[in-house]
């Protein structure tokens, strides 16, 4: 076999494929997607719903502890007291200055009677209703605008009941009077049962300590969403 021959075989078996030069190039690294790039757009996608749901329960923190500041000497045909401990024949501290409130506000006049709400704690005597309305006749104040409920046991019953005698005595608006901290679901209950209501919270509120004010507002956090979004 000649030198020549034996090139042109060696050129001929170095020869590509038909159609292999117009085949797709093959991916590189740099155009290949990586495998752990969707796990972390799915964590940054967590992170900006948690960041964005911690700004919501922030922002609805610091409005539930203004909102019962929000009293702008409004008059209303009544004030809705909304009930607390009664300690035997007394009130509690908390439930008594909500009730000072209250009579002040009457005092004032700003409404014309007023609507004591609470029935019984276990085990109790007298219910919170029948204890507030002996605080109010001890300060002067007429037992004609006095309207007292015994049976209620949370805040929305409070309201339901208040609603009742509201209805009884022909009252469209009414002061929530309770401290500042339970106001905006107290006030958006109210709302709810047909009330035209505003907040009127006292600002002398028993719960002093900082440990208080904030163990309050979070109970109030859950029990505002849980009626905001259930009724409950």
């Amino acid at each position: 076999m000649s030198d020549d021959q034996a090139t042109g075989q060696v050129r001929t078996t170095d020869q590509k494929p038909d159609g292999a030069a117009g085949s797709a190039p093959q991916p590189t690294p740099d155009n290949r997607e990586s495998p752990n790039r969707k796990p972390r757009n799915l964590r940054r996608l967590i992170l900006c719903l948690l960041g964005a749901l911690a700004l919501y329960f922030i922002w609805q923190t610091v409005s539930i502890n203004r909102y019962g500041f929000r009293d702008n000497g409004q008059n209303a045909d009544c004030a809705i007291v909304l009930g607390g401990a009664a300690w035997h024949d007394k009130p509690s501290p908390v439930f008594r200055e909500r009730l000072n409130h209250a009579i002040r506000v009457y005092q004032e006049g700003r409404v014309t009677a007023l609507v004591l709400t609470g029935g019984k704690g276990t085990g109790a005597p007298y219910s919170e209703g029948e204890v507030a309305r002996d605080y109010c006749l001890q300060r002067g104040i007429p037992e004609s605008v006095l309207f007292v409920e015994s049976r209620s046991r949370t805040t929305i019953q409070n309201l339901e009941e208040a609603k009742n005698i509201l209805d009884q005595q022909d009252f469209a608006s009414a002061l929530i009077v309770s401290d500042p901290w339970h106001l905006k679901r107290g006030v958006l209950i109210a709302r709810r049962q047909g009330i035209e209501a505003s907040p009127s919270g006292t600002t002398t509120s028993r719960f002093e300590s900082m440990k208080s004010r904030a163990s309050f507002t979070l109970r109030e956090l859950y029990l505002y969403h849980l009626h905001l979004l259930f009724g409950r």
